[in-house]
Protein backbone atom coordinates (compact mmCIF):
# COMPACT_ATOMS: atom_id res chain seq x y z
CA UNK A 1 0.00 0.00 0.00
CA UNK A 2 1.28 3.53 -1.10
CA UNK A 3 1.38 6.71 1.63
CA UNK A 4 -0.37 9.75 -0.22
CA UNK A 5 2.29 10.95 -2.27
CA UNK A 6 3.20 7.31 -3.13
CA UNK A 7 5.91 6.54 -1.55
CA UNK A 8 5.78 2.68 0.30
CA UNK A 9 3.93 2.44 3.58
CA UNK A 10 6.13 1.67 6.42
CA UNK A 11 3.41 -0.21 9.32
CA UNK A 12 4.08 1.16 12.14
CA UNK A 13 4.56 -2.10 14.11
CA UNK A 14 2.94 -5.76 13.19
CA UNK A 15 5.20 -7.07 10.62
CA UNK A 16 5.98 -10.77 12.00
CA UNK A 17 9.21 -11.10 12.43
CA UNK A 18 9.45 -8.55 15.35
CA UNK A 19 9.96 -9.54 18.79
CA UNK A 20 6.81 -8.56 20.35
CA UNK A 21 7.71 -5.70 21.72
CA UNK A 22 5.34 -3.44 19.27
CA UNK A 23 8.23 -0.66 19.29
CA UNK A 24 10.71 -2.09 17.34
CA UNK A 25 11.21 -2.05 13.64
CA UNK A 26 12.57 -5.11 11.12
CA UNK A 27 15.30 -4.24 8.33
CA UNK A 28 12.31 -3.57 5.89
CA UNK A 29 11.22 -1.28 7.74
CA UNK A 30 14.40 0.25 8.51
CA UNK A 31 15.35 -0.15 4.34
CA UNK A 32 11.95 1.89 3.43
CA UNK A 33 12.80 4.90 5.74
CA UNK A 34 16.13 5.26 4.56
CA UNK A 35 14.62 4.84 0.88
CA UNK A 36 12.19 7.75 1.92
CA UNK A 37 14.85 9.63 3.53
CA UNK A 38 17.23 9.53 0.57
CA UNK A 39 14.29 10.49 -1.79
CA UNK A 40 14.02 13.70 0.71
CA UNK A 41 17.19 14.62 0.90
CA UNK A 42 17.85 14.69 -2.84
CA UNK A 43 14.37 16.37 -3.51
CA UNK A 44 15.88 19.50 -1.14
CA UNK A 45 19.22 18.92 -2.52
CA UNK A 46 17.91 19.97 -6.18
CA UNK A 47 15.71 22.62 -4.36
CA UNK A 48 18.91 24.18 -2.85
CA UNK A 49 20.17 23.87 -6.43
CA UNK A 50 17.31 25.76 -8.16
CA UNK A 51 17.14 28.32 -4.66
CA UNK A 52 20.82 29.13 -5.43
CA UNK A 53 20.20 29.42 -9.43
CA UNK A 54 17.18 31.94 -8.79
CA UNK A 55 19.30 33.90 -6.25
CA UNK A 56 22.09 34.36 -8.78
CA UNK A 57 19.53 34.75 -11.40
CA UNK A 58 17.91 37.88 -9.18
CA UNK A 59 21.15 39.59 -8.24
CA UNK A 60 21.95 39.87 -12.07
CA UNK A 61 18.17 41.21 -12.58
CA UNK A 62 19.11 43.84 -9.78
CA UNK A 63 22.22 45.18 -10.87
CA UNK A 64 21.16 45.69 -14.14
CA UNK A 65 17.75 47.47 -13.03
CA UNK A 66 20.80 49.42 -10.76
CA UNK A 67 22.92 50.26 -14.13
CA UNK A 68 19.72 51.22 -16.50
CA UNK A 69 18.79 53.56 -13.18
CA UNK A 70 21.95 55.26 -13.32
CA UNK A 71 21.96 55.70 -16.83
CA UNK A 72 18.37 56.95 -16.95
CA UNK A 73 18.67 59.67 -13.99
CA UNK A 74 22.06 60.51 -15.70
CA UNK A 75 20.48 61.13 -19.67
CA UNK A 76 17.51 62.58 -17.82
CA UNK A 77 19.70 65.08 -15.66
CA UNK A 78 21.53 66.18 -19.12
CA UNK A 79 18.48 66.61 -20.95
CA UNK A 80 17.30 69.36 -18.06
CA UNK A 81 20.54 71.11 -18.05
CA UNK A 82 21.39 71.38 -21.69
CA UNK A 83 18.36 73.64 -22.34
CA UNK A 84 19.59 75.66 -19.80
CA UNK A 85 22.73 75.74 -20.73
CA UNK A 86 21.87 76.66 -24.68
CA UNK A 87 19.27 79.05 -23.49
CA UNK A 88 21.38 80.93 -21.39
CA UNK A 89 23.94 81.43 -24.35
CA UNK A 90 23.88 84.69 -26.65
CA UNK A 91 22.58 83.96 -30.16
CA UNK A 92 25.59 84.09 -32.71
Amino acid sequence: MAGPNGDPHVPAGGSGDEDGDGDSFGEEEYAAINSMLDQINSCLDHLEEKNDHLHACLRELLESNRQTRLEFQQQSKQQHTEPDVQGSQPPV
